[in-house]
């Protein structure tokens, strides 16, 4: 069981990257000594790659942005929360996921959201999406990009690497969707869901920006 949480570098930069719809690559001497001291000189690696990445922001297409970002996030682990967190349901950042080379769903998800909004791809073509995985018959978190608004969305999925039109995964039943602007009914095959308030109803979402407003008092 690994409580990267209780550690305040970690505390931080996961609060930051929430707050501010982006993640903040400033990694500093001091938390690459920790990671290595830690996890070794492979996450250390992994976190100079994210680097590289997400400063590649307008030199390449986004249609190449979201083939190198789910390709690189879906080579770490799957590892079910309770079992690497210590928790059922345990949101973490992208530099937990890449420190500890594992994650669910919902943090792959949620690193190739917040990496891509570093890369410049803007927050209302995205949207990290609840479905039901059809074939396993359990909950799953996939994240959508929307070309154009109304478009039939891409899918960038842990479970494929191919990023496929929503027409396409009929594996997936979509049940809602959400980004730092907002909440919505999914409709992964057709028009944009229902809107249906704004992201702080998400109780994991709403912790997180409720432990950075005090650590901020």
């Amino acid at each position: 069981m690994i409580l990267l949480s209780k550690h305040p570098l970690f505390t931080f930069l996961f609060l930051s990257c929430l707050t501010f719809s982006t993640i903040s690559l400033e990694l500093n001497d001091e938390l690459f000594a920790f990671i290595q001291k830690r996890f070794g000189i492979e996450a250390v690696d992994r976190l100079h790659q994210w680097e590289k990445i997400a400063n590649l922001k307008q030199t390449i297409s986004n249609a190449n942005k979201l083939k190198l970002v789910n390709s690189f996030f879906n080579q770490a682990k799957f590892i079910p929360d309770i079992k690497h967190w210590g928790k059922e349901d345990y949101w973490a950042t992208p530099l937990e996921l890449l420190a500890t080379n594992g994650g669910d769903c919902e943090d792959y998800s949620i690193a190739k959201y917040f990496t891509l909004r570093e890369m410049g791809v803007p927050i209302e073509k995205m949207k990290i999406t609840y479905v039901k995985a059809v074939k396993l018959n359990q909950a799953h978190m996939v994240l959508a990009f929307y070309p154009e608004p109304g478009a039939e969305p891409l899918i960038l999925d842990n479970l494929i690497n191919d990023i496929k039109p929503a027409s396409k995964r009929t594996d997936l039943v979509p049940v809602y969707s959400f980004n730092g602007e907002g909440l919505w009914l999914s409709k992964l095959r057709g028009q944009e869901g229902k809107r249906i308030g704004g992201a702080d109803k998400l109780k994991n979402w709403q912790e997180l920006l409720t432990r950075h407003h005090s650590l901020m008092e």
